[in-house]
């Protein structure tokens, strides 16, 4: 068997390597029913150390495996500062891991990565992260037949083994829960019910005339209310401001939900995504153009019934309101 090669290289250097480290997804998932096709857009925004805010605290480097000139694996290795200085560590990510399973490949990856990652001064290495824990996270371990929500890993059944045998434990459980919209707990509705009645807090959903405004709101809650998860590292401004602007054309405003106290100030907040996964089904290039673009738009609105289901991406309260 011939040997692994490795090509090591900064996205925003190698224009040819980073296409072929996108396009690898669509090659090994070939075939796989219970796969969605991201948008390769979402992908080059996450690795676009010019443009994507990320970038101005965090530093990253990708590598594509190679054997007998056949692309068979890719990792990044990121540095993450705002992480370090907010938790008190000297931790390097790895993510967007993607392997045939074949564990001398996997192990060449991780060890380049690994050097790397040592090489910046860091002591621990933890993933996947995809570039953060502010994005997609984690390797799934079961239900390889059903569909990733939006936003949400799915990620080959082989590689929990992979990484394991890379000398890598296991540090955290992340869980995904679903419920039946029509199944929704009485008692919790009561209480609920008769919270909102006694409460001084007025609900509402996001007004998407004014998106700039509502945003700034809903930035001082998410990194309050945040803060004491495990992982999170908060967002500045620029960085929020980026990836709700990347959300905006698939909010729906009802699923948007705000509180606000009698002061006006928003204490609150809810966001639950429209599973735009339904639809990128259809787009199996992760291309918009030319034609991918029709899809998506025309198929996000409610009143398409083309999407039946939705992810809570997000929700929290500040400290005082809870």
């Amino acid at each position: 068997m011939s040997k692994v090669q490795l090509v090591e290289f900064a996205p925003a250097e190698n224009r040819a390597e980073r296409k072929k480290f996108i396009d690898l997804q669509w090659r090994l998932y070939e075939g796989d029913k219970a796969w969605v096709p991201p948008l390769r857009l979402t992908i080059e925004d996450n690795l676009d150390t010019k443009k994507n805010p990320f970038y101005k605290h965090a530093r990253i480097r990708l590598w594509n495996a190679y054997r007998g000139g056949t692309h068979v694996g890719r990792i990044a290795a990121v540095v993450d500062d705002r992480h370090n200085e907010f938790h008190g560590e000297k931790t390097g990510f790895w993510g967007f891991f993607e392997c045939v399973d074949d564990r001398e490949v996997a192990g060449a990856l991780f060890t380049a990565a690994a050097a790397w990652v040592k090489q910046q001064g860091m002591t621990n290495f933890r993933g996947p992260a995809n570039p953060s824990f502010n994005h997609e996270v984690g390797i799934q371990i079961n239900n390889f037949d059903r569909a990733p929500y939006v936003m949400m890993t799915y990620t080959k059944s082989y590689y929990p083994q992979l990484v394991e045998a890379a000398g890598f434990q296991k540090v955290k459980d992340l869980y995904a829960y679903e419920m039946p919209a029509t199944h929704f707990n009485e008692k919790v509705e009561k209480i609920a019910t008769m919270v909102l009645q006694k409460s001084a807090l007025k609900f509402r959903q996001i007004n998407m005339k004014k998106f700039g405004e509502e945003v700034e709101h809903l930035l001082g809650v998410y990194n309050e209310a945040w803060e004491k998860n495990w992982g999170f590292v908060p967002m500045d401004a620029d960085e929020f401001r980026h990836m709700a602007k990347s959300m905006k054309d698939i909010i729906w405003p009802e699923f948007c939900l705000m509180a606000e106290n009698p002061k006006g100030e928003v204490v609150g907040f809810s966001l639950a995504l429209p599973d735009v996964n339904q639809l990128l089904t259809e787009i199996p290039s992760g291309r918009l153009l030319p034609f991918g673009i029709f899809k998506l738009l025309g198929g996000i609105s409610p009143k398409k019934k083309k999407i039946n289901r939705v992810r809570v991406i997000t929700l929290g309260v500040k400290k005082a309101y809870r």
